[in-house]
């Protein structure tokens, strides 16, 4: 795989930017019925708020990284996430590699440091995945 690999400062920049649409994405998707169902009275243990902010997550990352392997913040940024041999992800890898960046950025970002001595410089839940990020060309 010759595709050009983006420097860290990159990636952190839109990491951050991510942090911004997830931030409308749960508040459209977890917030929004989360009022609308207390305001009927209705209440969800803590244990089911979280599933629902994990799966709300998950569906809005798998969906993106299937369909282009890009979330706006990744365009913007001219970022892709690609098989490890340059090709389209799989379903599963998918999951996989978004269940591996929650301890990943959790453990004290010890999946995004691992990103310094990487000899591709690859986050670890990437290289847990079999996933790469690109440059994208566009």
């Amino acid at each position: 795989m010759n595709a050009p690999l983006p420097n860290l400062r990159r990636r952190l920049a839109s990491m951050l930017y991510e942090g911004l649409v997830i931030f409308a994405v749960l508040l459209i998707g977890f917030w929004l019925p989360q009022a609308l169902l207390a305001g009927m009275g209705w209440g969800f243990s803590p244990r089911l708020l979280w599933l629902h902010v994990m799966l709300l997550l998950m569906f809005y990352f798998v969906w993106f990284w299937l369909n282009g392997g890009q979330t706006l913040p990744m365009k913007t940024w001219k970022l892709r996430i690609v098989n490890a041999d340059g090709g389209r992800l799989r379903p599963l890898q998918v999951v996989l590699r978004y269940l591996a960046a929650w301890p990943s950025v959790l453990l004290f970002g010890i999946g995004i440091l691992w990103a310094l001595v990487d000899r591709d410089r690859q986050f670890l839940h990437d290289r847990i995945a079999g996933t790469r990020i690109i440059s994208a060309p566009n």
